[in-house]
């Protein structure tokens, strides 16, 4: 069994784009290097997706946390704007 490559030179990884963008669908992200430090990395549409999809609306998150029922009084400041020369 080979190991697989997961880490791209620029050159290499413009060479064989289409080999960088299989393996990022089929074994997972693919880093790309430049100058021998990681640059950029190539993820999967379906993981990109994943990882940016909305977990629910403000509303859910303020509802569950763990401040909820505290009792927390918070008390706005009634300082008057400072001035700013413009």
């Amino acid at each position: 069994m080979t190991k697989r490559r997961r880490s791209w030179s620029v050159a290499e990884a413009k060479a064989h784009l289409s080999d960088v963008i299989e393996r990022a669908r089929s074994e997972g992200p693919q880093e790309i290097a430049r100058r021998g430090r990681r640059a950029a990395v190539v993820v999967s549409a379906e993981e990109w997706d994943r990882k940016v999809r909305r977990k629910g609306s403000l509303v859910d998150f303020l509802a569950a946390s763990p401040l909820r029922g505290s009792s927390l009084q918070i008390k706005r400041l009634k300082d008057r704007p400072r001035k700013v020369d413009l």
